[in-house]
């Protein structure tokens, strides 16, 4: 699998996805992460990625044609069949898309933009970005947003990972990488970790325990000492459904 995020603030999210089993599976190859600053695709001298809005609005806006560029060279880069502009800074040697559309009739990668107006993020969509060979696109939303040309014409999916605004989507493109990372084969010292975390059955996850069995007169219950796989695993349905609906009733439609 391959994910490329575009951001203003690549160190955000390159960071942390450089860590722990994310920074694992990059090195034994299970999934390739490249971080890219959006500024590496603008033409003039002082590498601008956004303008003030037309009709008068607080804030700035990004622009389309870092965006546009971006997009079309990291297709290009993953085998897309047509030709996209260069990310040189001399305009003159570089193919002008200003008045083309993108030809993403061929293209395999799924271009998918941070936002707080998206569709909420969760295991389930997680579960469908994380297929082997499949190349993901993370535009990081800025400022007060991107230019709705490249959200008509550019953008497949439009994802939030909550109901709260963050200074900036890198934040949330390093959050959407872990969760699809960690699905993939492989990633996981243990293939059925994935299956039964918080939310891969609609519930949330029951409580665990570890040693010692007793610990200031608090004992793990004596079902887990059991020995009996079909009633341990009655028990963590039921305990499952409890919490789930103590803290997180609206996943059972209540």
């Amino acid at each position: 699998m391959r994910i490329d995020i575009l951001t203003l603030f690549p160190t955000i999210a390159s960071i942390p996805l450089g860590e722990s089993m994310i920074g694992k599976a990059q090195q034994r190859g299970l999934v390739t992460i490249q971080v890219h600053n959006i500024r590496d695709w603008a033409r003039d001298k002082h590498r601008t990625t956004d303008d003030a809005p037309y009709g008068g609005s607080q804030g700035m806006v990004m622009k389309c044609e870092p965006l546009f560029e971006a997009v079309e060279e990291l297709k290009r880069r993953a085998g897309s069949p047509y030709p996209a502009s260069s990310n040189q800074s001399d305009a003159a040697t570089a193919t002008s898309t200003e008045n083309c559309p993108l030809n993403t009739e061929h293209s395999s990668a799924q271009v998918v933009y941070l936002t707080p107006g998206g569709k909420r993020f969760d295991q389930q969509m997680a579960t469908r970005f994380a297929q082997p060979g499949a190349h993901l696109i993370l535009l990081c939303g800025h400022y007060e947003g991107i230019d709705q040309r490249v959200i008509d014409h550019l953008v497949d999916e439009e994802i939030s990972i909550g109901d709260y605004v963050l200074t900036n989507g890198a934040i949330a493109a390093a959050v959407v990488t872990d969760a699809v990372v960690r699905l993939l084969p492989g990633v996981l010292g243990d293939e059925n970790s994935a299956p039964d975390d918080s939310f891969a059955s609609g519930l949330i996850e029951g409580p665990q325990y570890t040693r010692p069995v007793e610990f200031r007169g608090w004992r793990v219950p004596d079902v887990l000492l059991s020995g009996n796989h079909a009633v341990i695993a009655k028990w963590r349905r039921e305990q499952a459904l409890i919490k789930t609906k103590r803290v997180r009733p609206d996943l059972l439609g209540e």
